[in-house]
């Protein structure tokens, strides 16, 4: 729907009857919301817009923008959420996951069809046709498009995972997308689909329980018998507990184990965001989810305050205007001193599996040759040799060729074997007009660069297991550049990944477990299948040992290795 710009036919400020009209309205539409999430996303005193518009096909759209970003959008009557908000509150729909490359697809416009769908041990989310569900990518939680399902769950697994699965609304990076601040997702570990059979390679087409892929039907299975046992036996203790005591309890395990284990001094201060994303998910069990949310806490603020004044364990403090940090950590806490981790061969298999997510399969890099194609100018030359214009060649043919042409013509000079006589073909093909009374004889290597020089460049991409690629022009380098946002604020971006076969998520993931630094994705503006990666702080150095040592990328196709930070309005 919003895969091309839309049409703003009117921007209000919300009254004070239709915001309480609208906060029952998402209460109805997404219970799993609490009071405390409906008062964030619609508050009582922030200014909330209503913007009307007329997608690009003549729909007449809603939407509601909160802080400059779209946080809803109405459509004949149904709220549907954009992903701005499904990033704050990924559990409000049900979700399906797909693999990354199927995410630029259904931002250009394309519904989500059943056999990409990945199919985690605990089966598709159960959806009714018509109900509003979310699509994110392999190991990320972060929800990436907005639509509904075309059939219930019970239909999509009779059908055998064949079909259109959901009618996608709005996606990341499409024109919803940018009305907003263009943030890129946030990254957040998926455990569900950290045991999908086939994550690092290439995926299974019909991942489904009762279709053909008997690895993971056999483990589900086995599973699922495996549960049913603990529960007769009365072995799990967490069952005497609410979900919300496990939860907290699983909050403070985390909180003990990366403290205990990941945090170091020399980290501090260490923001609290980055605590949470870096080092306590990476501590959560198999098998188990970390989710704030469905805590007693509700916000990672009021757990840090509860652990500073009632557990003494650590110190926290805003050193900027609404940004938290731990400050201190107190390792001598006698808590903290007595707390064991928990043998989890899980968390083992975990941290492999972020050590692969750099790649998600085993990248090589493209065999590059330069080729020559034929211009209009110089098929006389090649007319001999029967090479029409738009022929490619490679460099050593092209020589062949003159070579064969000069022979047979008898044009090498009798006197200097050196010279080759310019008949009147070779003073068309290859002289400039201020030339035609002066040159009447050129040098073999004179002649060879003049004729490769008047041909249309071009070259050649080969992957291994594929045909080769032939494209026109010089290929593009994988440019990196550093820009200033705001007074102190560096931003690294590199785009042009595709052109070798690099999948820009990939190098965003990669960058985020090397640097510890957030990164999003952007479109690349005048392009329409192309992203660049753009990263926190001066990461050059960084940029390039990946580039270089991991994906061995030649130097000679990586621009800005030397790259100065360039500020806004002023020029090199």
């Amino acid at each position: 729907m919003f895969s091309k710009s839309f049409r703003v036919k009117s921007n209000t400020v919300i009254k004070g009857s239709d915001r309480r009209k609208l906060k029952a309205d998402i209460s109805t539409a997404f219970p799993s919301l609490s009071v405390e999430d409906l008062s964030e996303l619609v508050p009582n005193k922030e200014e909330l817009n209503v913007v009307k518009i007329y997608a690009h096909k003549g729909d007449a759209v809603t939407l509601y923008v909160l802080h400059k970003n779209p946080v809803l959008f109405e459509l004949e009557k149904c709220l549907y959420p954009t992903v701005y908000t499904l990033w704050r509150y990924p559990h409000v729909l049900p979700t399906f996951t797909t693999w990354p490359p199927v995410l630029q697809k259904l931002a250009g416009g394309a519904d989500l069809m059943l056999p990409g769908v990945v199919v985690p041990l605990s089966g598709i989310p159960e959806v009714k046709k018509g109900d509003c569900c979310a699509v994110k990518v392999v190991s990320n939680r972060a929800p990436m498009a907005v639509g509904t399902a075309t059939m219930s769950s019970a239909e999509m697994r009779s059908l055998g995972m064949k079909g259109r699965g959901v009618s996608v609304l709005h996606t990341y990076m499409d024109s919803l997308w940018a009305f907003g601040d263009k943030s890129g997702p946030p990254s957040i570990p998926d455990v569900d689909t950290e045991g999908v059979e086939g994550s690092e390679e290439e995926p299974c087409p019909n991942r489904v329980p009762d279709a053909p892929c008997p690895g993971i039907q056999e483990l589900s299975l086995a599973d699922r018998e495996e549960g049913e046992h603990g529960k007769e036996e009365g072995e799990d203790p967490e069952d005497l507990r609410s979900p919300q005591e496990q939860m907290d309890a699983l909050l403070l395990q985390c909180f003990l184990q990366a403290l205990k284990s990941k945090v170091k001094k020399s980290e501090l201060p260490l923001l609290t965001s980055s605590f949470l994303r870096i080092h306590m998910f990476s501590c959560c069990p198999s098998g188990k989810q970390l989710d704030i949310k469905k805590s007693s806490y509700k916000k990672l603020s009021k757990f840090l305050q509860c652990m500073q004044q009632q557990h003494s364990l650590v110190r926290v403090k805003e050193l900027s205007k609404g940004v938290e940090s731990i400050v201190e950590v107190d390792w001598k806490n006698p808590e903290l001193r007595s707390f064991r981790t928990p043998k989890d061969p899980g968390i083992e298999e975990a941290s492999v599996e972020v050590g692969r997510a750099e790649g998600e399969k085993p990248y090589h890099p493209p065999e590059i040759t330069t080729l020559y194609s034929v211009s209009s100018r110089l098929e006389p030359l090649f007319q001999d040799a029967k090479k029409r214009k738009g022929t490619v060649l490679q460099p050593a043919e092209v020589r062949a060729i003159i070579t064969d042409y000069v022979k047979r013509n008898e044009l090498v000079d009798e006197n200097n074997k050196n010279y080759v006589i310019i008949n009147p073909i070779l003073c068309d093909c290859l002289l400039e007009k201020s030339e035609y009374q002066e040159v009447e004889a050129l040098k073999w290597d004179d002649l060879f660069s003049r004729t490769l020089y008047k041909m249309q460049h071009c070259h050649q991409l080969v992957f291994p297991g594929q045909p080769p690629i032939v494209k026109k022009g010089h290929i593009e380098p994988i440019d990196i550049s550093v820009a200033s946002r705001g007074s102190n604020k560096k931003v690294t971006m590199i785009k042009n990944l595709e052109v070798y076969g690099l999948d820009p998520m990939a190098v965003s993931v990669a960058l985020q477990h090397r640097v510890q630094a957030s990164s999003a994705l952007n479109p690349v503006p005048g392009s329409k299948d192309r992203v660049l990666v753009q990263i926190q702080g001066n990461q050059v150095q960084q940029v390039c040992k990946l580039l270089l040592d991991k994906y061995q990328i030649p130097c000679k196709y990586i621009q800005g290795l030397d790259n100065k930070v360039q500020k806004p309005g002023r020029k090199k």
